[in-house]
Order: structure tokens, then C-alpha cells, then sequence
């Protein structure tokens, strides 16, 4: 009995006699559906292989010839029609419509550089040039380079998963690191000032008052708030129900999906006394105005999620705070409830709707005050003990030095 083991080659193994052969599949057969299977220890030109590499050379000459001779023309396809007829529709239909729509240019980005190159003729080292260039020609930023280079990989990995390519090359290179990215918050004196510069008394700027009040003290997602139906508020409980989020193209052509971002992000959260009165005042406002469904809106259609940084910097600017995008609302909410009511991560975790504390370690451990100095003064005459008055260890090794104290 023969023996076969693999080698570093894909479809090339070594027999129990050192004697190296590739067994390649070639498909199945379109009448009985039987695979299709070819093995060979020799060359064309009817020379054994003297080594593994010899062996997967002829493997692929064998693969090639067998996919250009029965039509198969993806064999020599070029990356941008693989995009265009493969990955690009396999992810749309794997992520959200919004997600597709911003990743869009980064495919253009994709197929201008790779596009007119045979997928089967990217090397790692083509790879790697395309790698450098993000990192210091592209002119991009780190966080924006390592998104489309990610991308790229993964197109190469759905191409191996597919049967295009024996291997991916890019993952011979690096990853390209997200960076440190931090991301501006308001402080409670800073969202007090911005507070007191909105005159809610006007219809529109008392909806940019209620906007910027729930995502301050609620730390919901930009799409979960935008969602929000007074359906979802338990008025008599002081409850709030997150558990949908809006995609939205413009007021005529928006879906409310039922879901959130993440599973956990479904949840319900308590709200105080204050933030139950907002509500309610904006209800009768909006009542008056023949709206009585979203919360976050003028005319009883959502408000596009573009508005809300606009509303962001507007009062920013005119309460001379910082201007912060609008997730920073939910790392604001965040900072609120760490410095003003010393909560712990577990609670922070749920009421932002993470699957863990760990993740929400992840992304605001920054905002937890250090406390080791406090410690350090509690550690002060903590430990008591009374200094040995004779030495009782015997030793006369090199190192016994008495002291001179």
C-alpha cells in the first residue's frame, strides 16, 4: 500500500517513495454528475518530477488547459468583470443597502487599480505595491486605506472560495492598521451651553432641541434615533424601546427595518423624569402641527440622517463649543454617565445595546477616570510590619554585604 502525503502545493502530494504527483479536480460531469479527476506524475514532455513546484506547474497547465478547452472562459477573467459579475453582487446581496452604497467608491477605487489585470496574474507582490501606495500616496487616511484594502482581500478570498484562485496573494502582505482614531464628545457643561442657545419656542429649532436632548442622554445610534415612534415609549414606565432603524435614500423612499445594528442592540432603556417631560412637550408641538408618529421629525416623515450633523454644527457654532460628528452624541452620552454617576461598563454595555462589556471596553475604556491615584494615597501606611533587629539567614555566598545602616 502506498502511502501519499500532502505538500505546500495545493493538489500535489509525495508518495511513501518520495515520488511526487498532482490530483486536480477538473468539475463534475454534466450527465452523471460524477466529478471530474485528473492525476499525473510526469510533464507533458514525459518527465517525472524531480520536485513538488515541478508538480503544481503542471497541475495548472492541466487546469488551464482543461477550462479554456470545454469553454470556460472565467479562466482567464480579468478583475474588474470578476467584480462586476461576482463579488460586487455577492456582497450587496451579504450587507446592508446602506453599507453597499458607501462602500461603492471604494470598488471604483478597486477596478482602477487592478481592473485590466488578469485575477490570475495578481501577484503578492502586486499586492504589496497597491498596499504602499494607500499607505503613502493615496493621500487617503489610515482608517480609510484599511478599509478598502480590506475589501480588496476579501474580494481574493471570495475568488479562492469560488474556484478562481488556488490561493489568495494578498495574504502574503499586511494588514493595513485602523489607527487610533478618537472621536470628539461634548462634556455635560459643553451640551448645557449648546442647550441654551436653541430658542424651542420656534417649531423647528424646538425639534433640534429634542434631537440633540435624546441622543445626549439615551447614547442611542444615529439610525436607531431616527427610527424612534412615540409607539416606542412607555410614558407611564419611563421606558424607551430601541429596536429598529431607519435606511433611508429621502423623505419619499425610506424603509424601517426592525432590527438593530446587532442583536443586542435591541433594547429597552429607563429614562428620567426630565427626558419624559421633553417628550411630551414635543408632542403637543408636534400635535399642533398634524404629527403624531416619528419623534425625530417636522412633518411626520424621518428625518434624513444628513441633517443631524448639520444640526450638530449649527448650535456648536453658535454656543462657541466644538463641533463633534454625530456619533459623538453617543460617546457624549457615554462620558455622561461614567463622570456624573460613576456607572459601571456592565450598565453602560446594556443601555448602549452591546453584546458585551468587552466591546464597549474596546471603544470608551478611555473615558473611565483613572483612579490609581486615589488608590495610591489609600495605599499609604496600608502596610504595617516591623523591621527584623538580627539577621537569622545564614549565607556566605559572594553576595552577603552587610549594611552599613
Amino acid at each position: 500500500m502506498i502511502i501519499m502525503a500532502k505538500t505546500r502545493y495545493p493538489n500535489v502530494y509525495v508518495d511513501s517513495k518520495g515520488s511526487y504527483y498532482y490530483l486536480v479536480e477538473l468539475g463534475h460531469d454534466l450527465l452523471t454528475g460524477k466529478r471530474i479527476q485528473k492525476k499525473g506524475r510526469k510533464t507533458a514532455n514525459n518527465v517525472k518530477f524531480r520536485t513538488a513546484h515541478d508538480a503544481y506547474r503542471e497541475a495548472l497547465r492541466v487546469k488551464n488547459d482543461y477550462q479554456e478547452s470545454h469553454g470556460y472562459a472565467n479562466y482567464r477573467m480579468r478583475y474588474e468583470s470578476f467584480m462586476d459579475k461576482y463579488y460586487i453582487p455577492s456582497y450587496k446581496s451579504d450587507v446592508e443597502t446602506s453599507t453597499y452604497n458607501a462602500r461603492i467608491s471604494s470598488f471604483k477605487h478597486l477596478k482602477k487599480w487592478f481592473g485590466s489585470k488578469e485575477l490570475r496574474e495578481i501577484k503578492a507582490i502586486d499586492c504589496e505595491q497597491f498596499r504602499t501606495y494607500l499607505l503613502n500616496d493615496s493621500g487617503y487616511s489610515q482608517g480609510f486605506a484599511s478599509m478598502v484594502y480590506c475589501l480588496f482581500r476579501n474580494s481574493l478570498d471570495y475568488a479562492v472560495r469560488m474556484g478562481f484562485l488556488d490561493s489568495n496573494p494578498s495574504r502574503k502582505t499586511k494588514a493595513i492598521n485602523k489607527g487610533k482614531t478618537t472621536v470628539a464628545f461634548w462634556t455635560k457643561s459643553e451640551f448645557e451651553k449648546v442647550l441654551s442657545v436653541i430658542y424651542t419656542k420656534d417649531y423647528y429649532q424646538h425639534m433640534c432641541f429634542v434631537i440633540l436632548y435624546l441622543y445626549f442622554t439615551c447614547g442611542m445610534r444615529v439610525s436607531e434615533g431616527l427610527a424612534l415612534t412615540y409607539d416606542d415609549v412607555d410614558f407611564k414606565r419611563h421606558r424607551l424601546k430601541i429596536h429598529k432603524t431607519l435606511e433611508m435614500k429621502n423623505k419619499n423612499d425610506y424603509v424601517i427595518k426592525p432590527y438593530t445594528k446587532t442583536i443586542n442592540g435591541i433594547r429597552t432603556i429607563s429614562l428620567d423624569s426630565d427626558t419624559i417631560r421633553v417628550l411630551k412637550d414635543w408632542r403637543k408641538d408636534q400635535e399642533k402641527h398634524g404629527v403624531h408618529n416619528f419623534i425625530m421629525s417636522y412633518d411626520d416623515t424621518p428625518m434624513s440622517r444628513t441633517t443631524i450633523p448639520l444640526i450638530v454644527k449649527r448650535f456648536a457654532k453658535l454656543a462657541g463649543v466644538k463641533p463633534i460628528q454625530a456619533k459623538g452624541l453617543r460617546h457624549s452620552h457615554v462620558s455622561y454617565l461614567i463622570n456624573e454617576f460613576n456607572a459601571d461598563v456592565l450598565t453602560v454595555s446594556r443601555r448602549l445595546g452591546h453584546s458585551s462589556p468587552e466591546i464597549t471596553l474596546k471603544y470608551y475604556a478611555h473615558l473611565w477616570p483613572r483612579n490609581d491615584e486615589t488608590i495610591a494615597d489609600e495605599m499609604e501606611g496600608n502596610i504595617k510590619f516591623q523591621p527584623a533587629k538580627e539577621n537569622r539567614l545564614r549565607f556566605t555566598g559572594n553576595q552577603n554585604i552587610h549594611s552599613t545602616k
